[in-house]
């Protein structure tokens, strides 16, 4: 090989590696498109495994309420401290309950709930599956004519589905309380006031608008804690590379999701 021949080699690596990342991108983005449908395809189909859904159901949902509703509360309170520090200096400051209220409703609530499930429930379910693929019960399951898809992950999707907008309900709840104890028991507010101010403000779509996006993210956290899990691979550590890619992924999508529901709520 001559020297120039060697130096356009070099010259073409960054190139190289831009494509192979690309094309290694959108292989992923068409296996994880290709699980979400299958995955969408047996939650609507039977057989079904209503246990299996009960128990994800109270795993997701149920013991998540203390850390979503810790977060929620100290969310509010914090959202309140910091929008009537930055409301004084325009005196805005009684505009500070429609602020939270809306807030907590439209974007706080349904992110940090969908964040708080990433962390606790997507590992959860990629180190579960994770390690049924390591120690092969997963190929157990087809040799007893079991579909793992149906029994492993229609449930977690499910019951993500379902589970995480009822919580940023009560994270609506309990983080819209949280500014109100703040406004009232340390800035001065009158607690009726302040109370008829968020119920006039509220709108109904600020809520549902903040339920919908939690829909959204319930499909993320547990379709990545599936996949994740169900494609792992290289035992102990393959595990806990799929954990932490399960986090790490759901956040991502989350964010991304988020903004793009926005923008649609707010054009629509």
């Amino acid at each position: 090989m001559t020297a120039g021949a060697v130096r356009r080699f070099r010259v073409l690596d960054p190139v190289r590696g831009i494509g192979r990342s690309a094309l290694a991108a959108a292989r992923a983005a068409g296996a994880v498109a290709m699980f979400a449908l299958r995955g969408i395809a047996v939650v609507f189909t039977p057989p079904w495994f209503p246990g299996q859904a009960l128990r994800q159901l109270l795993a997701i949902g149920f013991f998540s309420l203390p850390v979503v509703g810790l977060t929620a509360v100290f969310t509010g309170a914090a959202l309140a401290l910091n929008i009537f520090s930055g409301g004084g200096r325009f005196n805005a400051e009684q505009v500070m309950p429609q602020i939270v209220a809306l807030g907590i409703t439209r974007e706080l609530g349904p992110v940090l709930a969908a964040l708080m499930l990433a962390g606790r429930v997507s590992a959860a379910i990629a180190a579960e599956i994770g390690a049924m693929r390591a120690t092969e019960q997963i190929d157990a399951m087809r040799t007893l004519s079991t579909d793992p898809m149906r029994y492993l992950v229609a449930p977690r999707l499910a019951a993500a589905v379902i589970a995480l907008p009822l919580l940023t309900l009560v994270a609506d709840i309990i983080g819209v309380a949280g500014g109100w104890l703040v406004a009232v028991r340390v800035l001065g507010f009158n607690s009726t006031v302040y109370v008829r101010n968020t119920a006039t403000f509220l709108q109904l779509w600020d809520v549902g608008s903040g339920l919908l996006k939690a829909t959204a993210f319930g499909f993320i956290v547990a379709l990545m804690g599936c996949y994740h899990g169900y494609n792992a691979s290289g035992g102990a550590r393959g595990v806990g590379r799929a954990t932490t890619h399960a986090v790490v992924s759901s956040a991502i999508l989350i964010f991304a999701s988020d903004y793009l529901l926005t923008t649609l709520f707010t054009h629509r």
